[in-house]
């Protein structure tokens, strides 16, 4: 039985208006990969967390945590409502979600604590639920040299962590709503506890990589 946790971006979930038509496929995929498998859904903030940060924009970072914090819970209690057959309280702590597992195969989550994205505590997820793959769902085919939006830039399919982390996150500066394809804690969580991660978008990507076979997409391992 495998054990993988998807960091589910918010821009996904709610890019503006909450996306139906990807929750209804997020649905499938998960409810069939469930029937054989343990898989754990965390949520990301996005567009709501994005929107309510910069209102706030004056304000102290760690009010910005806390906003970031909530919109996460927001989006996996919709998650929960809408996939089912999954837990309906979200749990606040590692070890809420590691119980959780021993009653669902299906376990929805969301960030666990200020100052830290969702992608980072779904990869510290990840390492204290012992899990084969940490899935990254973005907005983006996977890694770029540079922003995909950029001429010239070309895309990474696949990289060692060691290379990751000195060529892209130890360049980046991280600003509450606002994080590269993966957050520091992310890469650093994964990288020691020795997870490959793959980051992707698309349901047919999802769903291949899911069942082992052929994604487009970045593998960092």
């Amino acid at each position: 039985m495998k054990k993988v946790v998807i960091s589910v971006g918010g821009s996904a979930i709610n890019p503006g208006k909450i996306n139906t038509r990807f929750l209804k496929e997020l649905k499938r995929i998960v409810l069939a990969f469930g029937k054989r498998h343990k898989v754990i859904l965390v949520a990301g903030g996005g567009f709501i967390a994005r929107h309510y940060i910069h209102a706030l924009k004056d304000k102290n970072e760690y009010i910005k945590d806390l906003i970031g914090l909530e919109a996460t819970i927001l989006n996996a209690k919709l998650l929960a409502s809408f996939i089912g057959r999954c837990n309906q309280e979200i749990p606040t702590h590692l070890e809420e979600a590691k119980d959780l597992l021993k009653s669902f195969n299906i376990v929805i989550a969301s960030g666990f604590q200020p100052g830290s994205t969702s992608d980072g505590s779904a990869a510290v997820l990840a390492d204290y639920l012992n899990a084969d793959l940490f899935i990254n769902y973005t907005n983006v085919k996977g890694l770029y040299t540079k922003n995909p939006k950029l001429k010239g830039a070309k895309f990474v399919p696949k990289i060692s962590h060691g290379n990751f982390n000195k060529n892209y996150i130890s360049k980046f500066n991280e600003k509450p709503g606002q994080h590269f394809i993966l957050d520091s804690l992310a890469a650093k969580v994964c990288k020691n506890a020795k997870i490959n991660i793959a980051i992707l978008t698309g349901m047919k990507n999802l769903e291949n990589c899911l069942k082992g076979k052929k994604f487009s997409g970045t593998i960092i391992s």
